[in-house]
């Protein structure tokens, strides 16, 4: 009887990591269709910045208030995307974003 619980423990913290990265490619797969949708006209295909625009794969891990300030304020020519995104849309977005960063 032992053994089983221990098995069953040692799958269930096996399958824990696996659900999460599901989750977590959920999220950067739906960031990918707002970030294509919105974003990649200035922003580049697939995050490659032409110089015109800030390039968002230099993004940190602690510039997250300063991504949210900008996405939904605006900042120079970006228009403010209040009221367009929607919270979720805004955190699927840093989502593809962090997963494509060159900084994370």
């Amino acid at each position: 009887m032992r053994l089983f619980v221990k098995t069953v423990i040692c799958i269930g913290m096996a399958a824990g990591p696996l659900i999460v990265l599901a989750d977590d490619a959920q999220k950067i797969n739906a960031g990918e269709r707002v970030y294509n949708n919105y974003c990649f006209t200035c922003h580049g295909e697939n995050l490659v910045s032409s110089g015109q625009t800030f390039d968002l794969r230099r993004l940190r891990a602690d510039e997250r208030p300063r991504f949210n300030n900008s996405v939904l304020n605006g900042k120079g020519q970006m228009p403010p995307w209040k009221g367009v995104l929607s919270d979720q849309d805004i955190d699927y977005l840093w989502a593809f974003i962090r997963a494509n960063t060159s900084m994370k």
